[in-house]
């Protein structure tokens, strides 16, 4: 928890939505098979989508496309996400989005640097931090059972 809030530490409340929007999306995203999702393809998926909106800032259209195919799958599910998030909000919205996405892209590269052999550090401490509580399942799936015990 403390290696996110170290990255958290002077958001606003946009910024600070914009990442834990992201870090749930991290936490449940579900990569092919036989290609698991790693620290390095998560900072070059916010890297690159940073890298996007900047230009865009800018005036210039220019998608900006990561190394691995990994990180492209991942930034393609990010983009949608992102675009309903940001829906009408403006030019503000896509400089809080691009904040929060090198932020995203610092947390990999010093979680990776921290414990070198593990190439998941930054993806399991989301983990742990963004788990499913029981009350989140039991909201997304309506029991079919009765609620009401008669005895």
């Amino acid at each position: 928890m403390g290696l996110l809030a170290q990255f958290m530490r002077d958001f606003n409340q946009r910024q600070s939505q914009l990442f834990f929007l992201m870090a749930t999306f991290l936490a449940r995203y579900e990569p092919l098979e036989l290609q698991p999702l790693i620290d390095d393809d998560v900072r070059e998926a916010a890297a690159a989508l940073a890298a996007t909106l900047e230009t865009a800032s800018r005036g210039v259209i220019y998608e900006h496309r990561p190394a691995s195919l990994s990180a492209e799958r991942l930034m393609s599910a990010l983009k949608p996400l992102l675009a309903e998030a940001g829906k009408g909000a403006g030019s503000s919205f896509e400089r809080d989005a691009g904040v929060v996405l090198r932020r995203v892209e610092e947390a990999a590269r010093e979680a990776r640097a921290l414990e070198p052999d593990n190439r998941r550090v930054l993806l399991d401490v989301i983990g742990r931090v963004m788990t499913r509580t029981p009350a989140d399942e039991g909201a997304a799936q309506p029991t079919s059972e009765p609620r009401l015990i008669v005895p």
